[in-house]
């Protein structure tokens, strides 16, 4: 008599990882604090965008939560480049605040770069800024982007190393696809992975998924990455969070991801769930990061 195995994919609940790193975070927080340097994190929003909004609330809720300060500086759509960029600037200067967010995308999206250039470097903690970029590339000491950094310590604190695996990275975005792929080649605990970047360019790119180890989506389209485009017992990270419509919802919408989560469940062995996934990530390494900043300026007595 034969049996069929059906594999149950474990979810890489990135709640309760995040919950398990801000405890930690809260803690190093409080003995800062002891030493008197309280974090601070510095937040320009410009307009009122629904997602921006909701956004920049969780970050304000996380670092309560965590007792870093935050101070938010709220800007209408129509604030010209120099308003905001005075802004930008009040921030660099203030002694208290050691982390300094802009929240994306800005009404005028030709700024942006400007706008994130002028950040000082030692306050980029979204790992935006040229040189913050350039530092990572290098393998030097720096801010790491928050999304993917905050997947690397994902996988480590789900079980799963990346260490001699084959990561096929689908999307090749400067905010996540980009940054992964570079930290994950380099020689360093949450990296060692042979890495294979695909995108828009990318002919049959279930081709490479299917040898993947490990499967990361950063696409931005809902199910794009369907289940026989992974093998059995992959892992898969779904980054992208969509909205699609359903009238059976109160708002007339769910969030999906890049992913086809329920009919990857019984093949693979582990799965970011959307929500609840990368995304509390995001928001605990910006904390991370606001405290290593606090930490620096302590050690460096500014």
């Amino acid at each position: 008599m034969s049996y069929m195995i059906v594999m149950t994919a474990q979810k890489l609940d990135g709640k309760s990882v995040s919950a398990e790193m801000r405890a930690e975070i809260k803690q190093q927080t409080e003995a800062l604090i002891a030493r008197g340097m309280r974090p601070g994190l510095g937040v320009i929003l410009v307009g009122e965008d629904p997602a921006s909004r909701s956004y920049v609330s969780a970050k304000e809720k996380a670092c309560a939560e965590a007792g870093i300060l935050s101070r938010e500086v709220l800007l209408p759509a129509d604030a010209t480049k120099a308003q905001i960029l005075a802004e930008v600037q009040n921030m660099n200067q203030a002694d208290d605040i050691h982390g300094i967010l802009v929240q994306l995308p800005l009404p005028d999206s030709s700024i942006e770069e400007e706008v994130l250039n002028n950040i000082l470097p030692e306050k980029d903690v979204d790992g935006f800024h040229p040189v913050n970029v350039g530092r990572m590339m290098l393998g030097l000491p720096t801010f790491l982007p928050c999304t993917p950094h905050g997947i690397l310590h994902l996988l480590k604190r789900s079980g799963f190393s990346t260490a001699g695996t084959h990561v096929v990275v689908v999307g090749r975005s400067n905010i996540v696809g980009r940054p992964l792929a570079n930290l994950l080649s380099q020689k360093h605990e949450l990296g060692n992975a042979t890495v294979t970047v695909c995108h828009t360019g990318t002919p049959d790119i279930g081709s490479f998924t299917r040898q993947a180890d490990i499967v990361i989506a950063a696409v931005g389209r809902p199910n794009v990455i369907t289940a026989d485009m992974v093998r059995e017992g992959a892992v898969v990270v779904d980054v992208g969070v969509n909205r699609v419509e359903d009238d059976t919802r109160p708002r007339g919408y769910r969030l999906v991801g890049d992913c086809e989560y329920g009919a990857m469940l019984d093949k693979v062995a582990a799965i970011t769930p959307v929500p609840g996934g990368v995304g509390p990530m995001t928001i605990t390494m910006l904390l991370f990061n606001t405290l290593e900043s606090a930490r620096r300026h302590l050690s460096a007595g500014v």
